[in-house]
């Protein structure tokens, strides 16, 4: 490894701890603190963006992923940590991290929740000792009005992410090369 790659790898892992100082709920009282960020997300996501509430009742599940902070200056990172509910209640409990190189400078906070439209994805996804967000997933962003259409919004697709409440200088929130895994609080 020569030194510019040692001091990326660096510079990368000096990232992504330091968003672990972000209040994203790292040092929190666990599973209550991400329960209360969960309700409070859904129901901001159901009010706010009412065709997710249809979305959510032909979901076999629901990751909700409240806060996700994300920074970067040329390497960048990010991190969250959120619970899956089936029929409205927590199953598991999973962090969210990602990694990024590249033109970037700036930090983001947003939430998501990834709907999960079939038994088959959900399973697969609960299976996974890591499971890893891709291009092949539905994007459901809401439009400068708030509105989410149910057009948008596809049960065809076996998981459909909404990215909602970005808020920071970043720009494009995605959740490609997001890593979920399940953890407990």
């Amino acid at each position: 490894m020569n030194i510019s790659n040692r001091r990326g790898f660096i510079a990368g892992l000096g990232a992504v701890t330091a968003l672990g100082a972000c209040g994203n709920g790292i040092g929190s009282t666990g599973a209550s603190t991400i329960e209360a960020r969960v309700d409070a997300t859904r129901d901001y996501l159901f009010t706010r963006y009412p065709a997710t509430r249809e979305l959510a009742d032909k979901a076999q599940g629901i990751l909700y992923m409240p806060l996700i902070t994300k920074a970067g200056f040329g390497v960048g990172g990010a991190y969250g940590r959120g619970a899956l509910r089936i029929n409205d209640v927590t199953v598991d409990y999973y962090s969210a991290t990602q990694a990024s190189f590249g033109l970037q400078i700036g930090a983001q906070q947003y939430a998501h929740a990834l709907f999960f439209m079939t038994s088959e994805a959900l399973a697969e996804f609960r299976r996974g000792l890591g499971w890893s967000a891709g291009a092949d997933m539905e994007y459901a962003l809401p439009d400068r009005g708030g509105n989410l259409s149910a057009e948008t919004l596809t049960a065809l697709d076996p998981i459909v992410a909404v990215v909602f409440g970005q808020a920071g200088l970043i720009f494009g929130a995605t959740l490609e090369g997001t890593k979920y895994t399940r953890i407990i609080p």
